[in-house]
């Protein structure tokens, strides 16, 4: 179905023999999935395919955590190099790249792990090695963030030594963007917490730009991405001081 979700996204429409076809099952079986999906107003069935709803902007967070899977992870592993000495705190945002980073530093002991991200929090909370703080807010069935002013009430008096940032979408002229204005304004909160950033980010998100802008890219020390990303684009960050780490 992620996949389905992710054609309409880019194209607008689906027909059920060409999604058959290139998934290598039965149109029924497309079929089935396309009802399930119109059941969620996710999409809204034709009599040949499917259209995207005006509300599918955005994939939901448990239809986007397959893809670019092997990446995310070599990108996890790398932030975890990342860390540096005397690194003891560290917040996490919501997405399917921090959440490969939060598995990661699981296994780590010691460390204060601040999130508003409730599949982020419910891996960890499982954890007695990290110490877990969960911020308040809004919950956001797309992300699985907690955002709003709650959330960023939670950061109060809270001081990180790291934030680990995940975005749909950096660029110079746009900075650090996501889908959400409410989103970006929580994620700003919780780097402006923290004395160092680093953004996590699948090739496919270097040169994009979201709707809602988190932060400019002066805010950030670190990009820690795949070798996917467009090589300009890279070029473009690395000139106005980010670093740039290919994993």
């Amino acid at each position: 179905m992620g996949l389905i979700l992710d054609r309409l996204s880019k194209q607008g429409t689906l027909g059920v023999t060409d999604i058959a076809q290139e998934l290598g099952v039965s149109t029924a079986s497309v079929r089935r999935d396309l009802e399930m999906l119109e059941e969620q107003h996710l999409l809204s069935r034709t009599h040949g395919g499917a259209v995207a709803n005006s509300l599918v902007y955005e994939l939901p967070l448990r239809y986007r955590g397959g893809r670019h899977k092997d990446e995310k992870r070599r990108i996890a592993a790398a932030a975890l190099e990342a860390l540096g000495e005397g690194t003891v705190s560290i917040g996490l945002t919501g997405g399917t790249t921090t959440t490969e980073v939060a598995r990661a530093l699981a296994m780590r002991s010691g460390l204060t792990i601040v999130t508003n991200a409730l599949n982020i929090a419910s891996d960890l909370a499982l954890r007695p090695n990290i110490k877990l703080i969960v911020t308040g807010g809004t919950a956001r069935s797309e992300s699985y963030e907690l955002v709003g002013p709650l959330a960023e009430a939670s950061l109060d008096g809270i001081h990180l030594d790291l934030a680990i940032v995940g975005v749909d979408g950096i660029c110079v002229q746009g900075g650090l963007t996501t889908h959400h204005d409410v989103e970006a304004h929580t994620n700003r909160a919780l780097i402006e917490h923290a004395r160092r950033t680093v953004v996590v980010a699948d090739g496919s998100k270097v040169g994009r730009m979201a709707f809602a802008r988190i932060c400019p890219v002066t805010h950030i020390s670190e990009l820690i991405t795949d070798p996917s990303a467009d090589p300009a684009e890279l070029a473009n960050l690395r000139e106005a001081g980010v670093k740039v780490s290919i994993a």
